[in-house]
């Protein structure tokens, strides 16, 4: 993440950050670059490595959320045979697919109340043991509006203009911005959903996958509430992005949520693919960052 007026060029296999002073970062080791000041230039070079290493690069707006992510182009050698997949699977798999989504996900925030202490974890517990085929009770959306009054208190409300607010929508769209990123490299093209359909949205697919990860991001805002008020600081935004580092649960063993995305997909693409709904989806197990065991 650049919060400070910045150069960015290609030197090799590294991106060479200009400041006060020059950095090198291997881009291999680059999942995401997060441009967040005016005064950021880059080279062509530096963006053609971001296709070639499979790094997405997101831009923020006026507000300093992210606006824009730059992904590479469809690089994978089956991407047309997986769109065809994609467009061709059948509704009663796709249903299933979304309800196991969406049981996950409310399974995910009864976690994240439990582990901030709230009361209300066991309702949504409930809520998952009855969701069915396609979700066709909307419980995911009765879920997400008691959730989010038992997480942030009873007056809070998603469209108002707040720092919390603010601070979901940008671990929401880093989220978002990763997920797409590791669909475009298994071949699957982000605007075609299995649930989310806009035709307007070009990232359809990502909102899909994206939903058990949210509480994720909504447990990290719980447990580090603003420090100030008015927009996010750099150091907040920072942290928000950090959360792709955060161990997961997976049928694998504990992993980082950026590992666990990628696992996400393959099993999406296994879908598509053979037919199954077994989609493997992240477990909410806390906060810790993930160490590379030595």
């Amino acid at each position: 993440m650049i919060s400070r007026p910045a150069k960015l060029r290609r030197e090799h296999y590294s991106l060479a950050i200009e400041q006060e002073e020059t950095a090198f970062v291997p881009f291999e080791d680059i999942a995401v670059i997060v441009l967040n000041h005016r005064e950021i230039t880059l080279t062509h070079p530096v963006l053609s490595a971001c296709a070639e290493y499979g790094i997405g690069l997101y831009a923020t707006g006026n507000n300093h959320q992210p606006a824009g992510v730059f992904l590479p182009f469809l690089s994978h050698s089956r991407t047309t045979r997986m769109m065809r997949k994609q467009l061709d699977i059948a509704r009663p798999l796709a249903k299933q697919v979304w309800a196991t989504v969406v049981r996950r996900k409310i399974a995910n925030q009864a976690a994240c109340l439990r582990l901030c202490g709230k009361d209300g974890w066991d309702r949504l517990d409930s809520y998952v043991r009855r969701v069915r085929s396609g979700d066709s009770e909307n419980l995911e959306g009765q879920a997400a509006a008691f959730y989010f009054a038992q997480l942030f208190g009873q007056g809070f409300r998603r469209a108002e203009d707040c720092w919390t607010n603010a601070a979901l929508d940008y671990g929401y769209a880093v989220l978002r911005g990763a997920i797409a990123r590791a669909l475009v490299a298994h071949g699957l093209h982000p605007t075609v959903g299995l649930f989310h359909d806009s035709e307007q949205n070009a990232f359809n697919l990502a909102d899909d996958l994206i939903e058990p990860f949210r509480p994720l991001v909504d447990l990290h805002v719980a447990k580090h509430p603003a420090t100030t008020e008015g927009d996010l600081l750099p150091a907040d935004k920072a942290a928000l992005v950090a959360l792709l580092n955060v161990d997961v649960g997976m049928p694998q063993g504990r992993m980082s949520a950026l590992s666990a995305i990628e696992y996400a997909t393959e099993s999406l693409v296994r879908v598509f693919e053979e037919g199954g709904n077994e989609l493997e989806l992240p477990v909410l197990i806390g906060l810790e960052p993930h160490r590379l065991e030595c």
